[in-house]
């Protein structure tokens, strides 16, 4: 009886998933994550995270869901596509393509409150947390553990059928569920167009991502600092994030576009060019990407990397 009660539940929970936008859904057992414990801890000890010292901090959280949510006993992990269908103009600066549209975060999280809320009235009390790339989850591991793709040379989680445009969104809860099998097979094989391909050298050969050298952790995470001299010449036009390493990637010839309309692209970034973003005002800024993940650079943090893409 508890199996079929188990079976109906799980159910539920990928249904749900299908309801709110998600289009992949695994579910993995709620254990903690030596292996990537040791990884982490090492990667921290080489300063690859640079000045993002809240990579340091609660590290026991990271590793171990049950201190996130007492009592846990299954990780669910899911996949929202953000591949847009249009593209702005060439030549002109560019920004990742998760921030073409609204900020994820604040679309994801709303998300996952009407899911657990709906897990609670179709099941009965579950206590969960959801995340979304804010809080301390390794979610790539899980993604991982819970059959929706391995962990690529370029550090992307990347889906078989899918490729990488995905937005990962976890949801840690204290109830059992089945457990999908984990993708145990990399198949990146020997292709090594992204390392090849990063300006930066930022993906090393032992498949680790120095972040200290990404473009993107130029661009969003150093704050209020000086962009490196050494790195000028090396940014390709890229002034807020990075795709070189997607976009070279073979399995992303199956991207498709996405179906959330609040990931469509703002206008201006589809139709901006360089005189415009350098005739940008604070004001028009904060009205025009109000919504936008750009902000979270603010206005000076784009200010300067417009600047830097644009000294030679």
């Amino acid at each position: 009886m508890e199996f079929v009660h188990i079976k109906n539940n799980t159910s539920i929970v990928k249904n749900l998933a299908v309801k709110y936008g998600f289009e992949y859904c695994g579910i993995a057992k709620a254990v903690k994550l030596d292996e990537d414990a040791r990884r982490l801890e090492n990667w921290l000890n080489q300063g690859m995270n640079g000045a993002m010292q809240y990579m340091e901090n609660h590290f026991d959280l990271r590793v171990d869901p049950t201190k996130l949510v007492p009592g846990a006993r299954s990780v669910i992990t899911m996949l929202m596509n953000y591949f847009p269908a249009e593209s702005p103009r060439t030549g002109t600066p560019k920004i990742s393509r998760y921030a073409w549209g609204n900020d994820y975060h604040e679309i994801i999280r709303a998300k996952l409150r009407h899911f657990l809320k709906e897990v609670n009235e179709q099941i009965g009390e579950v206590n969960g947390r959801g995340f979304v790339d804010s809080a301390p989850v390794l979610e790539r591991s899980w993604a991982q553990r819970s059959g929706l793709g391995w962990v690529g040379k370029n550090g992307n989680l990347i889906n078989k059928r899918s490729g990488s445009y995905f937005f990962i969104a976890t949801l840690i809860v204290d109830l059992e569920l089945e457990y999908d099998d984990p993708v145990a097979k990399d198949y990146c094989g020997s292709c090594r167009r992204c390392i090849d391909a990063c300006p930066t050298e930022a993906i090393r050969e032992d498949r680790v991502i120095d972040g200290s050298k990404c473009i993107s952790y130029f661009t969003i995470e150093l704050k209020d600092m000086l962009i490196p001299d050494e790195m000028k010449g090396k940014f390709e036009n890229w002034m807020f994030g990075c795709d070189i390493c997607q976009e070279v990637c073979p399995w992303n010839r199956f991207s498709t576009p996405t179906r959330e309309p609040e990931f469509s692209p703002i206008p201006e970034i589809l139709n901006f060019d360089l005189r415009d973003w350098n005739a940008l005002t604070e004001e028009s800024f904060k009205k025009i990407f109000k919504k936008s993940p750009l902000k979270r650079s603010k206005f000076n943090g784009i200010q300067r990397n417009l600047k830097f893409i644009q000294t030679k």
